[in-house]
């Protein structure tokens, strides 16, 4: 949900359909803008608990690091703290075919198609999704930490920079990190109808950068917390990864169309029940860790095919940055070009990159 109220403005002006949602859009954003105050605001009052202090301190040096390190945008984006007394800023909506992992998409002015569609209110995400699983698909709700308005809204001023927000400042430091690196990424380079090429661009940007900030600032404690989340990080993602592999060859069945569909149903639920049982047994070598619990008994061709938009092109761009020399600007200039490709030229050619 890159350029929500961008794009909701551009279609309120233009007297399109479904205002509903597009209003929703806009006074959500502006009431999350509304909330935000700006960070040496917060520090300053006496009020204010010491943890958020010292996190909203730290969240600060990472948004230095980023800019002086990274080169990341250097503007006034989390520079501002807001709480919104709840758990997600938004909830996107995800679906898929019953046989498919291609996710449904709604195309929208400025930010182009999108696989989700964002809601600032919880029910109303699960009343779309309820719609569409009555239509036939499969469909995914997650809450979603923090969105990037791209950068798009700076002629607000500071109102109008991206908030820091109570979804995400208590997360650990590494994760800290990588979100806040993760979101100015998507002010470097923005591919329309894209998708997978912006969120893995930005899911690279994060694992380097973050990497390279718990090497020169964070203590010993918060890089052990960091080595064991990410290790079960990556090892879930391998798992998911298969099972995808999985899916689509499933899915690309040839069998007679009276055949295709009872095979397809049958071997799914085996591809399926075949992930949970090796999920369970990754679980037990994590001490008892089950964050990924909810999404895994869940787990349906739209959620997979959301996380594949998140990390498919991770590997290639991580190779681009290395061919790069690991120059941060280099590589930004790198993916500027890969940007002008079609769609097609630039996954192949990241997935062809050395």
């Amino acid at each position: 949900m890159k350029t929500l109220l961008s794009l909701a403005l551009a279609m309120l002006l233009s007297g399109c359909s479904g205002l509903g949602y597009y209003w929703q859009s806009v006074s959500g954003h502006m009431q999350m803008l509304s909330a935000a105050r700006p960070v040496a605001q917060v520090l300053a009052d006496p009020q204010t608990p010491e943890a958020l202090k010292a996190r909203l301190a730290l969240s600060q040096r990472i948004r230095s690091f980023a800019a002086t390190e990274l080169k990341l945008p250097d503007n006034a984006g989390y520079t501002r703290y807001a709480d919104l007394s709840r758990g997600a800023v938004v909830w996107n909506v995800v679906a898929a075919p019953e046989f498919s992992l291609t996710l449904k998409t709604w195309c929208f002015p400025v930010a182009g198609c999108v696989g989700y569609r964002g809601y600032f209110n919880e029910a109303d995400a699960r009343a779309k999704a309820a719609q569409l699983q009555g239509e036939g698909w499969e469909v995914s709700v997650y809450g979603v930490p923090a969105y990037s308005t791209l950068g798009k809204l700076h002629w607000l001023g500071d109102f109008g920079a991206d908030p820091l927000l109570n979804t995400f400042i208590n997360y650990p430091e590494g994760e800290l990190a990588r979100l806040i690196i993760h979101e100015l990424a998507h002010q470097v380079v923005y591919a329309a109808d894209d998708t997978m090429f912006n969120e893995s661009f930005a899911t690279a940007v994060e694992r380097l950068g973050g990497q390279r900030w718990l090497a020169a600032n964070a203590g010993q404690a918060a890089k052990d917390d960091y080595a064991a989340l990410d290790t079960r990080r990556q090892q879930f993602r391998e798992l998911t990864v298969t099972t995808r592999r999985d899916l689509a060859q499933i899915y690309l069945s040839s069998s007679a169309p009276d055949q295709q569909n009872q095979e397809q149903v049958a071997a799914k639920s085996i591809a399926m029940n075949k992930f949970r049982s090796d999920y369970a047994q990754l679980k037990s070598s994590w001490g008892g860790f089950a964050g990924y619990d909810g999404w895994v008994a869940q787990a349906n061709n739209a959620s997979f095919g959301a996380q594949a938009a998140y990390d498919e092109l991770v590997p290639g761009f991580e190779a681009l940055f290395e061919a790069g020399g690991r120059d941060w600007q280099r590589f930004y200039a790198a993916v500027r070009q890969l940007a002008l490709l079609s769609k097609d030229q630039r996954h192949q050619a990241l997935k062809t990159t050395p």
